[in-house]
């Protein structure tokens, strides 16, 4: 039996050319659906599970006995002839930067969406989130052509052009996530939040993501589509994205289902691995069947109150 690597079981895609005003009535129809629930439950967690990107000073205050001596400001002390110290706060405003990856495979998929698609609509989800604790949002994009950087930036009108790039952009050769991760490596300079959200499967990109985690809190959105996890039990038709070839798979067959389950099962393990070695967060979003933006996002808010739970134990 001929084996097909995961990223060569998708649908061949023949999807119609999006007009822009369906694009931004789109986008629009996922800010409303998503606005209750991000309301109720995600932005907390949003809050509490990402930090700002360290202290800056306040003001000065007259030192009192249990002061850190490392505190004192020596120049205000040396003008005044009593010892003062500075005065810092948390810096909670914070820079998120999406990380699109626009190969062909991300253009397929069995579920109710293709993993571009989803991928469009996490970016929507998140960068709502965003604008009401007045972060700076970025995009780095690539398919077709070379990595499209967007400048972080805050404010709903910037992160609306960039939920409606996501949802735009078409996939195609390119550039690969490698690229796309380094580009954050080279243009980001200040600790961001990155959120990248891709299918992981072209390797080429670790050593780039081991480098970006050590700058960055990167977390590793993994979109799975439904034949990967829940193939139906048909003869179907696979088609690599890259190449247009072309097989097919009985998955009617049990050994056949087992032999993939198990290709699949080592795939996952081997990057959950990478992302431990990485010390980068990961969350599996698995492509529902239904059209239901609540489905989608529950993969989030779990990912969000593991790490509410980690910062908490801190």
């Amino acid at each position: 039996m001929s084996w097909l690597r995961p990223e060569q079981l998708t649908q061949p895609a023949s999807q119609p050319k999006e007009r822009v005003g369906d694009v931004l009535a789109e986008v629009r129809s996922v800010e409303v659906r998503a606005a209750r629930m991000l309301t109720d439950v995600l932005s907390g967690g949003y809050r509490s599970s990402f930090r700002g990107t360290g202290v800056e000073f306040s003001d000065v205050r007259e030192y009192v006995e249990g002061d850190d001596p490392r505190s004192v400001d020596w120049n205000v002390t040396a003008r005044v002839g009593r010892p003062f110290v500075k005065r810092f706060v948390e810096e909670r405003e914070r820079t998120l930067v999406f990380v699109l990856d626009l190969s062909p495979s991300m253009a397929n998929g069995l579920g109710a969406w293709s993993l571009r698609q989803a991928a469009a609509r996490y970016c929507a989800m998140i960068g709502m989130m965003a604008i009401d604790n007045h972060d700076r949002v970025g995009l780095v994009a690539g398919g077709a052509e070379a990595p499209r950087f967007v400048v972080p930036q805050s404010g709903g009108g910037h992160v609306l052009r960039i939920v409606r790039d996501c949802v735009e952009s078409p996939c195609g050769a390119g550039a690969n996530l490698g690229d796309l991760i380094t580009t954050v490596n080279a243009r980001v300079r200040r600790r961001s939040v990155v959120f990248i959200l891709s299918d992981f499967l072209t390797p080429g990109y670790e050593h780039a993501l081991r480098l970006s985690s050590r700058h960055h809190d990167v977390v590793a959105v993994r979109l799975l589509p439904r034949e990967l996890i829940d193939p139906p039990r048909r003869l179907l038709r696979a088609v690599d994205p890259a190449t247009g070839g072309e097989q097919l798979c009985d998955f009617a067959s049990q050994p056949f289902r087992d032999a993939w389950f198990a290709r699949v099962a080592a795939w996952r393990a081997q990057h959950d691995e990478l992302l431990g070695r990485s010390r980068c967060d990961g969350v599996d979003v698995e492509i529902p069947t239904v059209d239901d933006i609540k489905q989608l996002a529950q993969p989030l808010l779990a990912f969000f109150r593991r790490r509410q739970r980690r910062e908490s134990g801190r």
